[in-house]
C-alpha cells in the first residue's frame, strides 16, 4: 500500500469525524443516485476504496456505464480529476508528462521545462487501459504505488489524495493487452459491472432518453478524504478477523502447507500479502459507512470477490473446465472456517 502521511487529527477530532462519516456517504451517494440508477454495491466498493486509498479496476460489458459512474463519483467530490483513453499508441509521456527545451531571454541559455501531464490530478479515470501496450502500463507502476513519477531521473510527488479509477471490457480481446500481475496487485479492488435488474433497466432508458439532467452537488473535498482515510485506519480489526483473513489468503496458494485440495488442482498462482491489506482496510470502510466501529466477518466476505478475483490466477486444468476465480473464491468462503 502507499506510505501512510503524518496525522495532522486530534482524537477529538477524529471521534467527531466517525459520527460524521455515515451522514458524509449518505450525501455522497444521493448526489450520485441522481445520475445512476441502482449499481448500489458497485458505488459502495467504490467508494471504500476511496476511503482507504486504494485503486480500482471496474470491469464490464460494454454499455454499462463504467465509465459515466466513475465520472459521477468524481464530479460529486470536489477532486480535480483527468481522464485518460487508453490506446495502442498511447506513450508514458503522454500520462507522465515531458520535458521541454525552452530557451532563458534573461541569459540566452537553453532551459529544459517540465510540463505535466494528466497524471497529476487527484482522480484519474484510465479508460479501457488494456488497449494500451506494456510500457505505457508500465509506467503507472511506480504512481500507483509510490504517488509519484519519475520523469528524465527527477522525481515529482503527485496530489494527495490520488486515486487511479480503470475501466477494462473484458469481452473485446482484440487490440487489447493483458495487464501484467504486477499492475494487478496494485488495484485495491476488481469491481464487476452486471446487468441491471428490469425495474432499474426501465427507470435508465425513462432517465437517459429524457430532456431534464440532474445537477450533482459536490460534498466532499480533498481534506475531508484524506481525514476520512486516517480516521479509516484507526478502527479496531480483532485478533479473530485478522487471523481469518490470513487463512483466506493463505488458503489460496497452490503448493504451500496452507493449500486447500481445490486450490492445488484449480490455482496456479493465489493471493499475496496486498491481499490481505485490501481485505482488513476495506473491511474497516465498510464497517465505517454502515455506522460500526468495529470490522466483522460479514465485512471481509462481502469483499472477498473484488479483493481476490484479479489476485488468484488459474490453472489451465481450470480454465479449460470453464471455471473462473470467482469459482475458486466460492470455495474458498466454503471451505475456510470463520474460528
Amino acid at each position: 500500500m502507499a506510505r501512510r502521511e503524518t496525522s495532522v487529527l486530534t482524537d477529538a477530532d477524529k471521534s467527531a469525524l466517525l459520527d460524521e462519516i455515515p451522514d458524509s456517504i449518505r450525501q455522497l451517494e444521493n448526489e450520485i443516485s441522481k445520475v445512476i440508477v441502482g449499481q448500489r454495491e458497485v458505488i459502495d466498493q467504490i467508494i471504500i476504496a476511496l476511503l482507504v486509498g486504494g485503486h480500482c479496476i471496474v470491469k464490464g460489458v460494454p454499455g454499462l456505464a463504467k465509465t459515466l459512474i466513475i465520472k459521477t463519483i468524481a464530479n460529486a467530490m470536489n477532486l480535480d480529476f483527468k481522464r485518460i483513453q487508453f490506446t495502442p499508441d498511447l506513450m508514458p509521456s503522454d500520462i507522465l508528462g515531458t520535458e521541454v527545451i525552452e530557451e532563458d531571454h534573461t541569459t540566452g541559455r537553453r532551459i529544459a521545462r517540465f510540463i505535466p501531464g494528466p497524471i497529476f490530478a487527484n482522480i484519474i479515470l484510465a479508460d479501457e487501459i488494456n488497449r494500451t501496450p506494456p510500457k505505457t502500463q508500465a509506467a503507472m507502476l511506480e504512481a500507483m504505488q509510490e504517488r509519484q513519477v519519475t520523469v528524465a531521473g527527477i522525481t515529482y510527488d503527485l496530489s494527495a489524495p490520488f486515486f487511479v479509477l480503470a475501466t477494462e471490457n473484458p469481452i473485446e480481446l482484440e487490440g487489447t493487452y493483458t495487464l501484467p500481475e504486477a499492475q494487478l496487485d496494485r488495484f485495491l479492488f476488481d469491481v464487476e459491472i452486471g446487468y441491471p435488474a428490469r425495474d432499474e433497466e426501465m427507470a435508465i432508458l425513462a432517465q437517459t432518453t429524457s430532456a431534464q439532467h440532474s445537477a450533482v452537488n459536490r460534498v466532499i473535498d480533498a481534506a475531508r478524504v484524506l481525514q476520512i482515510q486516517e480516521v479509516v485506519r484507526d478502527v479496531p480489526a480483532a485478533s479473530n478477523i485478522i487471523n481469518y483473513v490470513t487463512r483466506l489468503i493463505r488458503a489460496s496458494r497452490p503448493g504451500t502447507d496452507d493449500a486447500l485440495p481445490f486450490t492445488n488442482q484449480w490455482v496456479k498462482w493465489g493471493a499475496g500479502p496486498r491481499a490481505g491489506q485490501a481485505f482488513l482496510l476495506g473491511a474497516k470502510a465498510r464497517a465505517l459507512l454502515d455506522g460500526r466501529y468495529t470490522v466483522s466477518f460479514d465485512d471481509v466476505q462481502a469483499l472477498a470477490y473484488a479483493v481476490l478475483r484479479h489476485r488468484i490466477i488459474m490453472s489451465f486444468h481450470a480454465e479449460a473446465k470453464g471455471l473462473s476465480p470467482d469459482d475458486a473464491i466460492n470455495e474458498l468462503l466454503a471451505s475456510v472456517p470463520r474460528q
